[in-house]
């Protein structure tokens, strides 16, 4: 714990040895973050060292009495991913389902799998689809949070959730079949 606070010093100072030793140290978590939103492993690096860039600004203002730092820098870098997205215009409206349900289901296609798994999957769906199911499912966000964050409607984002839904339900259904071949 004493090496982290050093650490976190060194980052307020602009310190880059400390700063080398704090993003080695998230790199993982943070980058398998970042690859939850893109397939491509050049935007979720981007998304990831901009997301950094940011921590590094904004190290003044951790306080640890609020909590982890993993934790502060893990939503300063989804936020980061988020933003990302939005640059690559991948989001846009392509359907809409109306109705005023919050959720009609809680089932999460991806409860009983792996992690490795899970990102073989994500990458098979499309990239809008990916970002809103990335955030329901794994990143518990509400339809009116995401809806909030990409600025699309709660219509547009239930569509994206069904839509994984479906394309999920069937990919798992391929895999079960060959599976049992």
């Amino acid at each position: 714990m004493k090496d982290l606070h050093e650490i976190v010093e060194g980052c307020k100072r602009n310190d880059r040895s400390s700063q080398e030793k704090l993003y080695r140290q998230f790199y993982p978590g943070l980058f398998a973050l970042c690859k939850k939103f893109f397939p491509d492993n050049h935007d979720a690096l981007t998304s990831l060292n901009n997301g950094m860039l940011n921590v590094f600004k904004n190290i003044g203002k951790f306080n640890p009495a609020k909590g982890e730092l993993f934790n502060w820098a893990y939503t300063i870098v989804r936020n980061a991913a988020i933003t990302h997205l939005n640059s690559l215009k991948i989001i846009h409206p392509t359907a809409e389902i109306s109705g005023h349900t919050e959720q009609t289901s809680y089932y999460s296609p991806f409860e009983e799998l792996e992690w490795g798994d899970i990102y073989l999957n994500l990458d098979k769906l499309p990239p809008a689809t990916r970002a809103v199911c990335t955030l329901h499912y794994l990143e518990g966000f509400s339809i009116r949070e995401i809806s909030d964050q990409l600025k699309l409607s709660d219509g547009t984002i239930k569509w994206h959730l069904s839509e994984s839904r479906n394309r999920l339900r069937t990919l798992f259904s391929l895999h079960s079949i060959k599976g049992n071949e």
